[in-house]
């Protein structure tokens, strides 16, 4: 089975003065994946919608365990990967399940909470080989502050 290739970017938003990460599947940044999926979808509102997460407005905790799926529970089942373009995860996210095995960790079951009608059945799964995975959560701390350590991965 392919995997699929992922790296976390770590970059300074201007507007808000603040740390803001943003996953990039195979090469290109989730949030163009998901504005591509949803404006061929014909979904409305669409493009632009979507922003990296900011660990500094929201505890998310260490980021390995959150991109590992173990973020608080009070988000649900679902963990945010992307939050709005305005800064704030909660205003407009992109969710999905994430799956860690020892071998592989699977985003799949994608939603925007705030838009159950919407179908994203076939935006996904994307699976990534864990050690990988794992390689490139290390290469995010290197890049962040204590707030979102995550040395433990």
């Amino acid at each position: 089975m392919a995997s699929n290739e992922i790296r976390f970017d770590c970059r300074h938003r201007n507007d808000r003065g603040v740390l803001e990460i943003v996953p990039h599947i195979d090469g290109t940044q989730l949030t163009e994946l998901i504005d591509r999926f949803e404006i061929a979808a014909g979904m409305q509102p669409a493009g632009d919608a979507y922003g990296g997460l900011i660990p500094q407005f929201f505890r998310f905790g260490p980021m390995a365990d959150h991109f590992h799926g173990r973020s608080t529970r009070a988000m649900g089942p679902k963990t945010p990967l992307l939050g709005c373009e305005c800064g704030e995860w909660g205003c407009w996210p992109l969710m999905a399940r994430i799956t860690v095995t020892a071998d592989l960790v699977v985003w799949d079951s994608f939603e925007q909470p705030y838009r159950t009608t919407r179908d994203y059945t076939e935006f996904g799964p994307f699976r990534f080989d864990r050690h990988q995975y794992d390689a490139a959560l290390r290469a995010l701390n290197a890049t962040t502050d204590p707030e979102v350590d995550d040395s433990h991965v």
